[in-house]
């Protein structure tokens, strides 16, 4: 037990030693005038907000969408849209996020912001959690189907009571790899005019401004590895007791 608690804790940790490292390094040096516009608190917190908007917005859809359409692929009479519908998640996954992210724009012809960035990131990040769902309930022991519907429940009962709280641990599983997926590809938010923080990641690299870039990243690999510690807490707490 006191192994997996100090693995559990280990990740923060990490983070916030690996973080703070590059902020104690950046601050406590001379900044130019150009490094100090964009690396300042009002700056950082405002791409943060814009990082974890994005995330949140595109989390919701995920579940939104995918929880359903899985839950409805698995009932008797809707089996044939599973491939159909894991077909088209697909084609979300294998497509290049920042190809899927400008093509929306340009479809769209929006002027940008969170929404036209939400909108296709979330179709990239579907995947996971359709398939977890959809593979979590068909691998439910049909025997408890059975014993649920003997004692006198309805296939809504059964779906609620029986399937879904044994197949949510792979559905949380397929969860966490979404989110990390949607904090991965939110740093493509600044070609849409998002913000977050791919847009230090790119003034970095266009202005050659190496604290810039550094900080842009570490901040965007320590959200990602915050966010997937946090998919394990979910994991963790929202799953059945008796799998824990």
């Amino acid at each position: 037990m006191t192994a997996e608690r100090i693995r559990f804790w280990a990740q923060p940790l990490a983070v916030l030693l690996i973080v703070g490292g590059v902020l104690v390094w950046v601050f406590s040096g001379e900044l130019t005038a150009t490094e100090k516009s964009t690396l300042n608190a009002k700056s950082l917190l405002t791409a943060l907000y814009d990082h974890l908007m994005m995330t949140i917005v595109v989390t919701v859809i995920v579940l939104a969408v995918a929880v359903p359409a899985g839950v409805l692929a698995t009932r008797a009479w809707a089996r044939w849209l599973a491939p159909v519908l894991l077909a088209i998640a697909n084609v979300g996954q294998a497509a290049p996020a920042l190809g899927v992210l400008v093509l929306w724009f340009l479809v769209t012809g929006a002027s940008g912001g969170l929404w036209v960035a939400a909108l296709p990131l979330a179709f990239y990040s579907l995947l996971p959690v359709l398939r977890n769902t959809i593979v979590g309930i068909q691998q439910v022991d049909p025997s408890l189907v059975d014993a649920g519907r003997g004692i006198g429940m309805s296939a809504s009962s059964v779906l609620w009571r029986v399937e879904f709280p044994l197949a949510t641990p792979l559905i949380l599983a397929g969860l966490r790899t979404s989110l990390v997926l949607a904090v991965g590809t939110a740093t493509f938010g600044l070609f849409v005019n998002a913000g977050g923080f791919g847009l230090l990641i790119d003034t970095g690299y266009k202005l050659n401004l190496m604290k810039v870039l550094v900080t842009g990243s570490a901040l965007a690999a320590g959200l990602a590895l915050l966010v997937d510690w946090a998919g394990a807490v979910m994991e963790h707490w929202f799953g059945p007791k008796g799998v824990r």
